[in-house]
């Protein structure tokens, strides 16, 4: 180890006893009563030694006030280097600054708001390949287009996206706009998987609603197919009454609203009752008497008979 870095471990006396001139340059500094007591002192070097001072400020919990002050060599004087506010080791600090492309989630786009999407977007590629040249052969070559220039024609050249008017039949323009691949960028399979797996993870197989589903998406009725090879494993949801309406959702995923999630029953027809309510039963209160049955005697009978 060299004498310089021994030396440097031992804060200069003239220095570290210079605890008054590095208050007096923190308080002026700072605002009025906010430097606190002195905490520590550091030797940064050979006679260079900064001392710190507790910070009282509001919202700058654990913050130190570093002063650091000098003498040249042979010197009595101590001169001031430096003044600054520090962070200590628990001290309240900002979160990392993160760019607002990372910051951005989805739902964060309001009306009125515009995201640009940069040139190398991984999600996306060209519409078409190739440049906005005609082959030799075609209609529009670079014959014909001075045919069609001597005739005041208008051939337009360059990307169908940015064309301030409507591109003139026969360009390569034209052909595109006609078949509906104006759109400069397309997705790319990059854009297309990662599009894929977001849809997966929020109406998929995996999703707590499809595991408890009687059935998947691919045999229901309110399933709407889209085109395209998202068509392959997606559609959308048309049943007002799930809770993915109008979603794209995966052919895996389902829900209690699907079209054969049950067949009402027939409800069972209850058996007759054991005793007719419904009707009155007339019951006598006294026996009739039997016709054929011979009557007992009557009191004047009994009279004449004595």
């Amino acid at each position: 180890m060299s004498a310089a870095t021994t030396r440097s471990r031992t804060p200069d006396r003239l220095c570290a006893e210079a605890v008054g001139l590095a208050r007096d340059a923190a308080e002026e500094a700072a605002a009025p009563g906010v430097v606190g007591e002195h905490v520590a002192t550091l030797a940064e070097g050979d006679r260079v030694v900064t001392h710190l001072f507790e910070c009282k400020e509001p919202g700058y919990r654990g913050w130190r006030w570093a002063v650091t002050v000098a003498r040249a060599s042979r010197a009595k004087v101590v001169t001031l280097d430096e003044t600054v506010l520090l962070p200590g080791s628990d001290a309240l600090l900002a979160p990392e600054w993160v760019p607002w492309s990372e910051r951005l989630r989805p739902g964060d786009l309001g009306p009125g708001d515009l995201l640009p999407t940069e040139a190398d977007d991984l999600r996306l590629e060209p519409g078409y390949t190739g440049e906005d040249e005609p082959a030799p052969n075609a209609a529009v070559s670079d014959e014909m287009a001075e045919l069609a220039e001597a005739e005041d024609a208008d051939v337009t050249a360059g990307s169908p996206a940015v064309l301030p008017v409507v591109p003139s039949r026969g360009s390569i323009a034209s052909v595109a706009e006609e078949l509906g691949m104006r759109r400069a960028r397309v997705l790319s399979r990059y854009g297309l998987h990662i599009a894929a797996d977001r849809w997966e993870e929020s109406y998929g197989a995996k999703a707590p609603m499809a595991q408890a589903a009687p059935a998947t998406c691919v045999s229901c009725g309110f399933l709407a197919p889209i085109g395209g090879s998202l068509g392959q494993a997606f559609g959308v949801c048309a049943n007002e009454f799930s809770p993915a309406d109008g979603h794209l959702v995966s052919l895996s995923y389902g829900c209690g609203g699907h079209s054969e999630a049950a067949v009402m029953p027939v409800p069972p027809r209850p058996a007759p009752p054991v005793i007719d309510e419904t009707r009155v039963d007339v019951l006598p209160l006294r026996p009739e008497p039997d016709s054929g049955s011979v009557d007992e005697a009557s009191p004047t009978e009994e009279l004449g008979h004595s």
